[in-house]
Formats: structure tokens, sequence, C-alpha cells
């Protein structure tokens, strides 16, 4: 058994009688829709048409949503109902950015996540989805897709159907007859800030398209929307930041002790930027939950399918490394160095690199899902935790100054190579090269030109190249500000930028 919901586009009106229905069965909160409706106007007067889409749910055979969630509050029933458990959201936002479909919203009132779930209580008792029920031109068909003998199979057979953004491959089971590719694809169509009837949150900042891959004509606007903010902002940017300064001062500082000796004292500060820096990472994620009270369902009520479990054993098992070698350091336990080096390499580059493929979990945006990303994420841990230290080493072990600005050095090399790799070459997809745009030339374009490439790799360039020539610790200490800086910059338009794209 397999429930599906077919839309059939040359009946619906554009009446938003499924979206009060909607509102009504399931008690769904102002500013929040499990159901609505997309005007699309198109052509040029008075040769104009309006087209009327309804979008919800998918209830995706290969749901990323569900894969990506933290702690299984989302999960596929046997009849292929995608539902949802409110009692276990953590309100960690991830399912949001997982959808391509924007299906998902916070809800104002429980700070859990809320979608269409096909009325599974209705479902349950025979009974059909309310939006069906009410709808006055049968425009919206559910059945069972398995069942060749019921109506939706049987229009599913009979007439060309569509579905959403296909090339995602999460198998949707949302069909829709007659629908014209301006209203499936949300980039086709200009997006001003103010609709018909009311005011979106924020233009996206996408808006600002190259010629030829958005928009596809100025002759089709959106023109009745729902707003969809963007799910995550500078908390997750500051996570990134903090994580790669926590995972970097230990990566770094493990294989230096094997090459060259640690003094106690700089192996013990090493050890407490890692700490310090990972306490940071983690209150950055629990503040950013909807429900922080309910954190520790992370590590309690997993799912092994998710990255942001397997993030979250990462990052005790590495907390716990860097608390080993901090006593290692501080009680002179020399022969506890090299085992300790070798697993501080290792839970090092997990601690930075995971997240990696916890955004390429986030299959709602494709700006994330660069193969290069886990990569990058190391190498700005490198970065970082050079940073750190050598402003560390400058008080407490100037003679590792040198060295540790020779790491930042390649390290920032490298970052500024993957950067221009993800933004420079050729994109995957228009999704990708909208998201890439909007960061350079949307707007945040001011921060990541000023911040991420002036402040962050240039003036650190320029600075270890005249320290170089010219030995000075002040300089490095310098060059290590700005790269931090320049860092967090990055972070933040990087994760704004992923999200400038309209899934909807």
């Amino acid at each position: 058994m397999r429930f599906g919901f077919l839309i059939d586009q040359r009946r619906c009106i554009g009446c938003h009688a499924c979206t009060v229905a909607c509102k009504q069965e399931q008690d769904v909160p102002l500013g929040v829709f499990r159901t609505w409706v997309k005007y699309i106007e198109k052509g040029v007067f008075p040769n104009t048409r309006r087209h009327f889409t309804v979008l919800r749910c998918n209830h995706c055979e290969d749901a990323p949503c569900v894969a990506i969630c933290p702690t299984t509050a989302l999960f596929r029933r046997d009849d292929g109902i995608v539902d949802f458990d409110a009692s276990r959201c953590i309100g960690c936002k991830s399912c949001m950015q997982a959808c391509p479909y924007d299906a998902l919203y916070i809800d104002p009132r429980e700070h859990t996540a809320m979608k269409c779930n096909f009325c599974a209580h209705r479902i349950d008792r025979g009974l059909k989805p309310a939006c069906e029920v009410v709808c006055p031109e049968t425009a919206i068909v559910s059945g069972d897709l398995d069942d060749p003998e019921s109506a939706i199979s049987r229009l599913v057979a009979r007439e060309p159907v569509h579905v959403r953004k296909p090339e995602q491959g999460t198998r949707p089971k949302l069909f829709y007859i007659d629908a014209d590719e301006l209203t499936l694809s949300p980039t086709l169509a200009s997006r001003p800030n103010v609709t018909m009837w009311g005011q979106l949150a924020a233009p996206p900042p996408a808006q600002v398209a190259p010629q030829g891959i958005a928009f596809g004509a100025d002759t089709a606007r959106d023109v009745y929307d729902v707003s969809h903010p963007a799910p995550w902002g500078w908390r997750v940017s500051s996570y990134l930041w903090t994580k790669s300064v926590a995972s970097g001062a230990l990566g770094v500082a493990a294989p230096l002790a094997l090459l060259r000796g640690q003094s106690a004292a700089f192996g013990l500060a090493a050890a407490l930027v890692a700490i310090a820096f990972a306490v940071l990472t983690a209150l950055l994620l629990v503040v950013d939950l909807k429900r922080p009270e309910r954190f520790w369902y992370i590590l309690l009520r997993p799912n092994p399918r998710s990255w942001l479990v397997w993030g979250a054993y990462i990052l005790t098992a590495f907390g716990a490394l860097a608390l080993a070698w901090g006593a290692a350091a501080l009680l002179g336990l020399s022969t506890a160095l090299v085992p300790l080096a070798v697993l501080g390499v290792a839970f090092a580059a997990a601690a930075a690199g995971y997240s990696g493929f916890l955004f390429g979990q986030a299959e709602g945006r494709d700006f994330w899902q660069s193969p290069l990303l886990p990569l990058h994420l190391v190498v700005q841990g490198a970065a970082a935790g050079a940073a750190a230290l050598a402003i560390v080493a400058e008080a407490i072990d100037p003679g590792a100054v040198a060295t540790l600005a020779a790491v930042l050095a390649g390290a920032v090399v490298v970052h500024a190579l993957l950067v221009a790799a993800e933004l420079a070459t050729p994109h995957a997809s228009s999704d990708v090269r909208l998201a890439a745009h909007a960061m350079t030339h949307g707007a945040r374009a001011g921060a990541f030109w000023l911040g991420a490439v002036a402040v962050g790799i240039a003036i650190p360039l320029v600075a270890l190249a005249v320290g170089a020539a010219r030995p000075s610790g002040v300089v490095a200490v310098a060059a290590s500000v700005a790269a931090l800086v320049g860092l967090l910059v990055y972070e933040d338009c990087w994760i704004r930028a992923g999200q400038a794209v309209p899934l909807s």
C-alpha cells in the first residue's frame, strides 16, 4: 500500500478551500501552512493567465527528512505516509533543510517541526483527507497507488503527470496533471517581496540572478505565496567556526608534538582551546534548537542514519580526548603522547569534516552538496587551529610561532583554492549557480569580498609573506586574527547563500 496525492490543475480554481480545511482539521496556527496555494501570473497584458499550484508534503518514497531527523520524529508508515511524532522533535530544523519542497515549518506554539501528515488520523478510520473532501472541483485526489482500481492509480496511468524536482531522487508521491513548469520550479518566475495580498518576510537574496539561469522571462511572476524564512542563521555559521577552532587546535597540535615535541604549557594551552571551543560549539547547537530541553534525545533516542547523531557522538569523543590530552600535558605523561596524538589527529579530522556529510543530507540545498565539502571543512579546521595556536604560542612558546604560521599559510592557500573551485567552476544545477551568485553578488556580497576574501585570505597571506622575510610574532598574530575573522565571515556567507534559493 502506498498512499499518494494527485492535483488536477485543469480543475483547480485557486479557492484556498484546501488550505482552510487543513488549518481547521489540524489546528494549524496563523502564519504557517501544511497546504497552501501559490499563484503565478504569466504573459503580457492583455494576454495573461494565472496558474494555481497546491503545495504540500510530497510523502516521498525516499524521504530525506526521515534520514536526517536525529531522533526519528519523522518516520514513514507502512502505507507510505510520512508522519511526524512531535513528542520526539528537538526543533533542530534539519528536516526543513533536507526537504526539497519547503513542506516543513516550525509550529509557533509547540516549537517543533510540523507538516502535512495526509490526515493520517482520518485515513486510519477509512476517511479521506480533509483537503480532498472540501475541494469544490474534485481537483485533489488521494488513494492507494498500488491499487490499480483506485481513482488516483487510473489517473496516473491515463494522464501525463508531473512531479516537483524529480532530479532530487526522492520519488515524490504528489502528482500534478497539466501543471505549467513555471508553477513547479520556483526559480523560473520572479519573486517580488510584496505579493497580491501579503508581504513575504524578506526578498530572497537570489533575486539578483545571472542572466539566463533563473526567472526565465520577466513576464512570469509569483503574485501570491506564503513566507518560508531561512531555518538556519548566525548560530549555525558560528557553530561551524567554533568547531573549526576546536578541532584544528588539537588536530594541529598533535602532529606538531610528534614532530618537534611540545612544552607542557603549549600542550595544555592547545587542550584548553580545544575544550573551550568544543563547549561553545555544543552550546550553540543546543541554543539553536527550538526545544533545547530535549537535546539529550540525540544521544539516547538516536536515528543511526542521521549525521547529526554521528556528529554528536564524534564531538563527545573529541571532547573526552581533548581532556585526556590536557591531563597528559599537565601531568607530564610523555608516554601517552603518541597514542593521544594519533587519536587527536583522527578525531580532529572527524570533528571538522562530519558536517560535510550532514550538509550533504540537507538535500533541499543543492549548494551544500559539494563532494569537496568534508575536505574543505578539514582545511578550515587546520587554518583556524593554526591561527588560534599561533596567537597562544606568541605568549607562551614563541619558538612554535614560525611553524604554526607556515601551517596557517598552507591551509589558507588550500582554502582559497577550494573557495574558487566552489564558486568559479561550472555548477551542477541552476540552483547551485543561483546560490553561488547570491554569495558573490547578492545581499552578502560585500561581506564575502571584504571579510571572507580580503580579510580572511589576502591579508593573512600578505602578512605571512612579509613575516617570512622579516620574522615577527606580531605579524603572525595579526595574520592569525585576520584569518579567524575571515573564516567566520565566510561561514556566515556560505550558510546564508545556501538558503537564498527558494524551494517552493
